[in-house]
């Protein structure tokens, strides 16, 4: 089970976004897609059989998953997060300073 999961809101920790925040999009082993957040610009070429047309794209880079840090709406900051396992064997993820479920 993954700590971050696509849809969780993250605060960049580290990097030239630090202290942005923004939304899990995609998650690919030890990188994460998060919106508008380390936004590159693509120069592509026109591709009429696709329909796509050229010119300078933004989109976002991946990012490694260390230098984000999961979201906490209660305290306002980025938190660490553990697993706790309930009686039916089923892992939660928790806030490692409060302990409630995410």
């Amino acid at each position: 089970m993954n700590r971050i999961r696509k849809g969780d809101q993250v605060v960049v920790i580290a990097g030239k976004d630090k202290g942005k925040k923004g939304d899990v999009i995609r998650v690919a082993g030890d990188k994460v897609v998060v919106s508008n957040i380390n936004v590159i610009k693509r120069h592509t070429k026109p591709n009429p059989q696709a329909g796509q047309p050229g010119g300078v794209i933004e989109r976002e880079a991946p990012i490694h998953i260390s230098n984000v840090m999961l979201f906490n709406p209660a305290t306002g900051k980025g938190e660490r997060v553990a697993f706790k396992v309930l009686e039916d064997g089923r892992k939660l993820r928790v806030f490692r300073s409060s302990g409630e479920a995410i």
